[in-house]
C-alpha cells in the first residue's frame, strides 16, 4: 500500500473510531452530569485535573518520543520499546503514587481525596497505553488503537450508566473509569503482542540515553501542564464545585474535540521524521502544508459554528442545569482553534529533534498563565479561567510557529484560510438566520450540525478549499 493510501487509511479508521468513541464520551458527560449535578461533577473535573497533573509529570516526553525513537533508520525496536515501556511504567507507578498523598495537603472534602486515590490506576493503564500507541502509530496500524478505544469508552459507558442506576456515586464513577482504562490497556497489550514481544527491559544504560533525549521535552510538557490544568486547580481552589462543574462540562466537551488534531498530527509524526531524517526537506513541508490545510479546514467552521449552537450543546449533552456552560464553550472553542493550528508545528519541532530550543516558550507561557488565573479567576471566577486559557494557547501557537519557521524556513501558504474562512462565515450566516427552536432538540441539533458541515465543504469544494488533487492524495491515488 502506498504511503499515502496509509496515511488516509489510518486517518479515516481514526476518525470514525473517534466520531463514535466521542459520541460515547458525551453521553458519559450527559450521564455524569445530570446523575452527579454541578457540585459532583465538579468534584469529578477537580478529581481528574489533579491527577491529571501527575500523569503529565510522569509521561517524560515518552508518549511523543517513542513515534521518534523507533522510526529512526537502523532503530532496534524491540530493544526500544521494551526499555520505553518499562521506564514509562515505573515512572508512572511513582509519580502517581504520590497523588493521593499530596493531595491530602489539599482543601479538598474526603470523596475528593479517595476519588484521587482510586482515580490514580486508571491513569497508570492510561501511561502505559500510551506508550503501545506510539508504536501502533510507527507501525501505521493506528486501527488497533481505534478498537481498543471504542471497547474501552463502551465499558466506560456501561459503566456510568451502573453507576447512576445502582446509584453508587462518585466513587463508583471513578472506579468505572478504572475499569474502562485496565480493558482499554489490556486490548492495546494485546494487539501489540501480535507484532512485537512486550517485555520488562532494565538496560539502564539506554534508559539513560532516552532520558537525555526526553528531558528537554519533559520540562516543557511539565511547564505546559501549567496552563492546561492550573485554570481548574486554581478554580477549585478560590471557588466553589458548582463554579468547577459548570466549567469542567464545556471544558470536557472542548477536551474531545481537541483530540482529532492530535490524532492526525500523531499518525504523521513518524512520516515526518523520517523526511526530514532523510533530508527530504520538499517532501517533509507538503507534510506539513496539507496537515496545516486540514487543521484550518475543521478549525474554523468548528468555531464559528459553535458561537450559534453552545447553549443547545451544552444543554443536551450535560442538561438543563449546565445551561451556563454554553459560554464557556463560546469561549474555549477560540482556544480550540489555536490547538488545532499549534498541534502541527509543535510536532514538527519533535520531528527535526528541537525540543531543547522552545523550552523558553513554555517558561514564558507557563509563568504569565499562572499569574493570570490567581488574577483573574478570583474575581471573574471560570470566565477568568476561560480567557485566561485561550490566552495561553494563543501565546504557545506563535511562539512554537515562529519556531518553527526559524529552524525550518517553512512558511505555511495560507490560500486555504481565506477560502475556509468564507466558506465558515456563510455557515455562520445560514445558522444564524436559522430559528434557535430548530435546533433545540436532539433530532434538530443533529441534523443541523450535519447539514451545516455538508454545506460548508460543499461551499469549500467550489471556492477550491479541497482540490481533487487533495482529494486523490487522500485516497492513496
Amino acid at each position: 500500500m502506498k504511503l499515502s493510501a496509509k496515511v488516509a487509511y489510518n486517518t479515516l479508521v481514526q476518525i470514525a473510531s473517534k466520531f463514535i468513541a466521542t459520541a460515547m464520551g458525551l453521553v458519559v458527560v450527559g450521564i455524569l452530569t445530570r446523575y452527579l449535578g454541578q457540585t459532583g461533577f465538579g468534584k469529578y473535573t477537580t478529581i481528574m485535573a489533579f491527577l491529571s497533573l501527575f500523569g503529565i509529570i510522569a509521561d517524560l516526553g515518552l508518549t511523543l518520543i517513542t513515534a521518534q525513537m523507533i522510526s529512526q533508520p537502523g532503530t532496534d525496536k524491540q530493544r526500544t520499546l521494551n526499555n520505553l515501556f518499562s521506564l514509562r511504567f515505573f515512572s508512572a507507578l511513582i509519580l502517581l503514587g504520590l497523588a493521593p498523598l499530596i493531595v491530602l495537603l489539599f482543601p479538598y472534602e474526603a470523596d475528593v481525596k479517595l476519588g484521587v486515590l482510586i482515580g490514580s490506576f486508571s491513569f497508570l493503564f492510561i501511561s502505559l497505553n500510551q506508550i503501545l500507541v506510539g508504536f501502533f502509530q510507527n507501525r501505521l496500524r493506528m486501527d488497533k488503537v481505534s478498537i481498543a478505544e471504542v471497547v474501552g469508552r463502551g465499558i466506560l459507558l456501561l459503566g456510568v450508566a451502573l453507576v447512576a442506576y445502582y446509584n453508587w456515586g462518585l466513587l463508583g464513577a471513578m472506579v468505572a473509569t478504572v475499569v474502562a482504562n485496565l480493558i482499554n490497556f489490556l486490548f492495546h497489550f494485546f494487539f501489540a503482542s501480535k507484532f512485537i514481544k512486550i517485555r520488562f527491559r532494565f538496560d539502564f544504560s539506554y534508559w539513560k540515553k532516552i532520558l537525555k533525549k526526553t528531558w528537554p521535552l519533559a520540562t516543557t510538557i511539565v511547564l505546559n501542564l501549567i496552563y492546561l490544568k492550573g485554570d481548574i486547580l486554581v478554580l477549585s481552589l478560590v471557588d466553589s464545585q458548582k463554579e468547577v462543574g459548570i466549567y469542567g462540562a464545556g471544558y470536557k466537551v472542548i477536551d474531545v474535540v481537541v483530540m482529532i488534531p492530535f490524532i492526525f498530527a500523531g499518525i504523521i509524526l513518524p512520516i515526518m521524521t523520517s523526511a526530514w531524517a532523510e533530508k527530504e526537506k520538499n517532501k517533509f513541508k507538503e507534510i506539513v502544508q496539507k496537515g496545516f490545510n486540514l487543521m484550518i479546514i475543521l478549525s474554523l467552521p468548528l468555531l464559528i459554528g459553535t458561537q450559534f449552537v453552545s447553549q443547545e450543546i451544552m444543554e443536551i449533552v450535560a442538561g438543563k442545569n449546565f445551561k451556563d456552560s454554553g459560554e464557556i464553550l463560546q469561549i474555549l472553542v477560540l482556544a480550540a482553534l489555536f490547538i488545532f493550528l499549534g498541534v502541527i508545528f509543535s510536532h514538527l519541532i519533535i520531528a527535526i529533534d528541537k525540543q531543547k530550543k522552545v523550552i523558553g516558550a513554555y517558561i514564558f507561557t507557563g509563568i504569565t498563565s499562572l499569574i493570570g488565573y490567581f488574577i483573574f479567576i478570583p474575581k471573574y471566577s471560570y470566565l477568568g479561567a476561560a480567557w485566561m486559557t485561550v490566552y495561553s494557547e494563543a501565546l504557545i501557537f506563535i511562539l512554537i510557529f515562529y519556531y518553527a519557521w526559524k529552524y525550518t524556513r517553512f512558511l505555511p501558504r495560507f490560500y486555504c484560510f481565506l477560502k475556509a474562512l468564507i466558506a465558515s462565515l456563510a455557515m455562520g450566516a445560514a445558522l444564524f438566520y436559522l430559528p434557535a427552536d430548530y435546533y433545540s432538540s436532539v433530532p434538530g441539533l443533529g441534523l443541523t450540525l450535519i447539514g451545516s458541515a455538508v454545506f460548508y465543504f460543499i461551499l469549500l469544494y467550489f471556492l477550491g478549499g479541497i482540490s481533487r488533487t487533495d482529494l486523490k492524495y487522500l485516497s492513496g491515488k
